[in-house]
């Protein structure tokens, strides 16, 4: 089977562009999520995150267009992945393209939530209509529409995940145990997305269910990221049969 898949570009580059992508995903996402979710939004306290954004108004607007990146280089990824792994199944490689690339579109309007909080923080004529408490209102709101949001669009990422790991596992010239990590992540973006949703006391076990979400997501992330940028420059396909 030839190396070239399509046109010029060939297996090794599609692997280090889909690795290098992934890494982009991985520091701007950790970066915004840090600059804006952990640092300027406190939970409880619409009046203390108000004062919190208007303080750090440039940080947060980091933190926005850290998404926007990470969203952009999630359709590369979703692309590249699809090229890699189209030799295993071009029908399954096609469907978690799509779900990858669900995920990313839904993200995308969720980041629309955010620019909302800007433009209700920025904006006078907001400022003039509104007392202090309808705007920390707003504020809260719109934050709480981003984190819905992106709940949605993390289901199909993880169902995106199993799909991706069973690719792996079938695909012969990907470690299986990369494979066997990713779907362990999918369950814990799934068991995490349906729990917020089902779960009337999610609240008090929300550091449980992060934990069930980061760790297995993070290392089989990760692994795939670092073996596609370490290993992906040797990789040659087995023969499959006709």
């Amino acid at each position: 089977m030839t190396e070239h898949l399509i046109d010029d570009i060939s297996l090794r580059k599609i692997a280090l562009i889909a690795g290098f992508s992934y890494l982009i995903i991985f520091i701007t996402g950790i970066a915004s999520n840090f600059i804006v979710l952990m640092d300027l939004f406190i939970p409880g306290d619409a009046a203390g995150t108000v004062d919190s954004l208007l303080a750090n108004m440039g940080q947060f607007r980091a933190g926005i267009l850290g998404f926007i990146i990470m969203v952009i280089f999630d359709v590369i990824v979703a692309w590249a992945l699809y090229i890699l792994l189209k030799p295993v199944s071009r029908g399954l490689s096609l469907l978690a393209a799509w779900l990858r690339l669900v995920n990313a579109t839904i993200f995308g309007l969720a980041i629309y939530d955010l620019f909302a909080i800007l433009r209700i923080l920025n904006d006078t004529t907001y400022q003039d209509l509104l007392t202090p408490e309808m705007i920390q209102a707003q504020v809260m709101l719109f934050f709480t529409a981003f984190n819905d949001t992106w709940l949605i669009g993390l289901i199909f990422f993880g169902i995106h995940l199993a799909f991706l790991g069973y690719l792996i596992i079938r695909s012969g010239y990907i470690p299986k145990f990369i494979g066997i990590l990713l779907m362990i992540a999918s369950a814990g973006y799934l068991i995490d997305s349906f729990a917020n949703v089902l779960l009337v006391s999610y609240a008090e076990y929300a550091g449980i269910f992060m934990l069930i979400v980061l760790v297995p997501g993070v290392i089989g992330e990760l692994s795939l990221t670092l073996w596609l940028l370490i290993k992906g420059r040797k990789l040659t396909l087995p023969e499959y049969p006709a």
